[in-house]
């Protein structure tokens, strides 16, 4: 029997300081030997990566997912996210309490609940005796049999390695540009198909891969955001296990655009399976020569390393995965100026989202003109909506931009359970707050959606019908923005934290037109001084409450009245 040998202190500390960005991949690594992070082992770090003690400190407590008791990495972490908490989440939290389970936040598998994770697994089940390691679901099939972009041959056998990924023509757009191509045509292609964010800002791609390549500067970066947190979106989850080397061909033609050397992914920690799978894609991507120094033979070199966060919704925004990666506390960056010239180590910076770059290669390969004709009425390319909440068939569909609403939501997911009605539904994960009544009477992209005062971002979509009471829903909601708030910016740290007291009945006046004001203003003060998009989204909650659920919140002040009086 072969004993393996545990790491020490210093061994640990040689592996990870020879790469960049050596502090995560260190922390993970003791986290993981030890059941948790010591004060000796802290201090140790710091020593070696010449980092403040009291610096570590806040930042390793700013993260979920780093415990600082003994054994605490093993403790249960159950999703009580907006869907999970309606599909068990919440009982099982409680069966697990001997345990000494905890609640987390949404961890992207409303298409699948409830995740649960307890040391290194994740694992799915609404009991305790029914959990089990399962693999994200592949996208089905649109019922549309409409032409897709990144999950053309997702559903390939064997598609997550190099070799079923190479059956269907994978890496040829990187070996065409990089033996007989030149980075502009790469830029003029990405730039003609339109392709915007993912990711949620929806800024031009190919703008922003030319603004890199053209800023002084090396070393360059490529960067992944694959920090998929907000809730009800998981759809990254599923083109990075079941697509990985699409993500990573995307990044390599984005590092030849723009004359990158370097790349990272950023993934979130609540995907553990999909580590692995990355971490295996992107060795075998080495191994033939499709990264690292001189791909394929040429004079193109691009390294790529994997990262994983420790569980914080801020990281999603560029700003804060930036500082995260550089072993900084994760506040969002105040901009001017942006990545573009300032990101990686204050060096050009290319961040994008794991669609857009699953995009972006297959419009290198099939061209700019293709992918615009995916769209409908006007609109170019494709998206990928997360469906979850109160419908039949939940899961990620890839919709041609310009699709109306109501088809995604009655004919391709089967609309609601019988006998229900659809009362609501969340844009943009939650930072879009809420459609309803005639709005829902809406297509899926930016004009049409901002046209009602909300956003499609990210593409998560939440359905709740009318069993809920969407007063409590805005509450949970809200509550977690002030849970996941920074702290940097006063207006969104206070802002959330007063308007969840006023929508929990806690707090606020009892006249409704004092308790709208009071709401509104403090809203306008969260989007006006604000560093990013949590302290901008959160007051969308609000207002698209007072918008279609007038009645309800005039009922909820009145109880609130009646309870600050003591009524009976």
């Amino acid at each position: 029997m072969t004993v393996t040998a545990i790491p020490t202190n210093h061994q640990l500390i040689e592996q990870c300081r020879t790469e960049p960005a050596p502090l995560l991949p260190l922390l993970h690594a003791f986290h993981e030997r030890d059941g948790h992070l010591s004060e000796e082992a802290l201090r140790e770090i710091a020593g070696a990566l010449k980092i403040p003690i009291a610096e570590l400190f806040g930042d390793v407590t700013f993260y979920h997912h780093f415990a600082r008791e003994p054994q605490g990495y093993g403790v249960p972490r159950v999703c009580t996210g907006p869907v999970c908490a309606h599909r068990g989440g919440l009982e099982l939290l409680e069966a697990l309490r001997e345990t000494g389970a905890r609640p987390m936040p949404c961890a992207g598998r409303c298409d699948e609940p409830v995740p649960v994770l307890r040391g290194g697994e994740l694992l799915v089940g609404t009991a305790p005796r029914s959990l089990v390691t399962k693999p994200s679901p592949i996208p089905a099939p649109n019922p549309g049999g409409i032409e897709e972009c990144v999950f053309a041959h997702i559903r390939e056998p064997g598609r997550a390695t190099l070799q079923g990924y190479r059956r269907t023509g994978g890496y040829e757009a990187l070996e065409r540009v990089v033996r007989s191509g030149a980075p502009a045509d790469v830029l003029a292609a990405i730039a003609d198909s339109k392709l915007a964010g993912r990711g949620g800002a929806g800024f031009p791609t190919g703008t922003k891969w030319t603004a890199v390549a053209d800023a002084p500067g090396t070393p360059k970066s490529i960067v992944c955001n694959a920090d998929e947190g907000e809730p009800g979106c998981f759809k990254d989850r599923a083109l990075l296990d079941h697509d990985p080397h699409a993500v990573i061909e995307g990044m390599a033609l984005a590092a030849y655009a723009t004359g990158a050397t370097r790349g990272f992914i950023y993934l979130r920690y609540e995907y553990p399976d999909t580590f692995g799978i990355l971490a295996q894609a992107i060795a075998d991507a080495e191994a033939a020569a499709l990264l690292g120094d001189n791909v394929l033979g040429t004079d193109f070199t691009f390294r790529l390393y994997l990262r994983r966060g420790a569980g914080a919704y801020i990281c999603g925004e560029e700003g804060s995965l930036l500082n995260s990666l550089e072993g900084k506390h994760p506040f969002p960056r105040n901009r001017p100026p942006f990545p573009v010239t300032h990101g990686y180590e204050n060096l050009p910076t290319v961040v994008n989202n794991v669609e857009t770059l699953a995009a972006a290669t297959a419009i290198v390969r099939r061209g700019a003109e293709w992918y615009r004709g995916l769209g409908m009425n006007g609109q170019a390319g494709t998206k990928v909506i997360s469906l979850s909440g109160d419908i039949r068939r939940p899961g990620n569909y890839e919709v041609p931009l310009g699709l109306p609403l109501e088809t995604l939501l009655h004919q391709w997911a089967g609309g609601p359970e019988v006998g229900r009605a659809i009362q609501a539904v969340t844009m943009a994960g939650l930072s879009g707050g809420f459609l309803a009544g005639k709005d829902l009477d809406v297509t899926l992209d930016e004009p049409s959606i901002r046209s009602k005062g909300s956003f499609l971002g990210a593409g998560g979509i939440m359905v709740f019908d009318d069993r809920h009471d969407m007063i409590a829903v805005a509450r949970d909601a809200m509550a977690f923005f002030a849970h996941e708030s920074c702290g940097k910016c006063f207006p969104c740290r206070i802002g959330t934290q007063r308007i969840t007291e006023r929508l929990a009945g806690e707090a606020g006046p009892t006249d409704l037109s004092a308790w709208i004001d009071e709401v509104a203003d403090l809203g306008q003060t969260m989007k006006a001084m604000s560093a990013c998009g949590l302290g901008l989204a959160a007051p969308l909650i609000t207002e698209s409450l007072l918008k279609y659920f007038p009645k309800d919140v005039a009922r909820h002040v009145e109880r609130t009245g009646h309870d600050a009086r003591g009524d009976r």
